[in-house]
């Protein structure tokens, strides 16, 4: 006998926002925050990178900041820039890679030209949310693993950590790059065998085939960046694109579906936008959809950084 349907009303969007706080762990921590820059430790390193948000003074001394590994010189390009190296970091020199970890997930740390260092910290709140939802999916379902599909995926530490967690993961990128280091990621925590799909091409492109396939998930994340290219020059606008794909992935919801996660980093976006775009295209699938920021705290527990929005059905 099939189960019941699970789709009934229009989901029930949060009053009030919250916010999805990232403290630090064994291999990462804020230090300290203020003037417009950050000082964080990425294992064995600690490093300066420019954050505006930060218009309060630094608590810790000069010296503090003046002894780190590493300080990204941004350029005029957004988000673009340099890495000033010294030490260790100047040996192990720009681009290479030094292991990290996040629970059970090990992943590599990067100096990009991006100032990012190949994975993003203050995902780490979504990171224990997927963690957790998943297990409870496959503790209740008692069946086939659930389906889950992470686009814009970049170099798979969310991915890595639904599949350790018992999912069977598709994992979408449009940079062959970034998903040959989430491949490599994958070897690192030793989840290479798990049923992980790695593929390289433009989201929309893909989502679309897969709804004309007929294909269900039973979980999605969508962490789209505010501009991009697709690995044929496809354009991809976050306000512009953004709510038909968001539409499409409601179509690839299993009856059973668990989740859909919306993050979005664009300045001029919030969480509840965000929300009422969930809210509209998960009309008649019930559940409830929480929304708000994701924060890094500070190790002091000082201050925290908010860093970007989300939105988040659950079933």
């Amino acid at each position: 006998m099939s189960p019941p349907s699970r789709l009934s009303g229009d989901p029930a969007a949060a009053d009030l926002p919250s916010v999805m706080r990232t403290r630090g762990w064994a291999d990462y921590g804020l230090l300290d925050s203020g003037g417009g820059r950050k000082l964080e430790r990425y294992g064995r390193f600690t490093v300066v990178r420019p954050e505006p948000q930060c218009l309060w003074a630094p608590a810790l001394s000069a010296s503090a900041w003046e002894a780190a590994d590493a300080v990204f010189d941004p350029s005029d390009e957004e988000d673009a820039g340099r890495w000033k190296l010294k030490g260790q970091a100047a040996a192990l020199g720009n681009g290479a890679a030094w292991p990290l970890s996040w629970g059970e997930v090990k992943f590599n740390g990067r100096f990009t030209s991006f100032r990012h260092l190949a994975f993003f910290p203050e995902q780490a709140a979504n990171w224990e949310w997927l963690d957790a939802t998943v297990r409870a999916a496959c503790l209740q379902n008692g069946g086939p693993q659930p389906k889950v599909l992470n686009l814009f995926g970049y170099t798979g530490v969310a991915s890595l950590v639904m599949a350790a967690a018992g999912a069977a993961v598709t994992h979408l990128d449009a940079s062959k790059r970034a998903v040959g280091w989430a491949r490599e990621n994958a070897e690192l925590s030793g989840l290479a065998d798990r049923p992980i799909r790695w593929i390289t091409e433009d989201a929309r492109r893909y989502v679309q085939r897969e709804v004309r396939r007929g294909s269900k998930y039973e979980g999605i994340i969508l962490d789209p960046p505010k501009y991009g290219r697709g690995p044929d020059g496809e354009v991809w606008r976050l306000f512009e694109d953004l709510p038909e794909l968001a539409g499409l992935c409601a179509e690839l919801l299993s009856e059973n579906a668990k989740f859909l996660v919306l993050n979005a980093y664009a300045e001029r976006i919030s969480g509840a936008a965000l929300s009422g775009l969930l809210t509209d295209k998960l009309k008649g699938r019930g559940g409830r959809i929480e929304w708000g920021e994701l924060a890094l705290v500070q190790e002091d527990g000082a201050r925290e950084i908010g860093m970007s929005f989300f939105a988040r059905w659950q079933g």
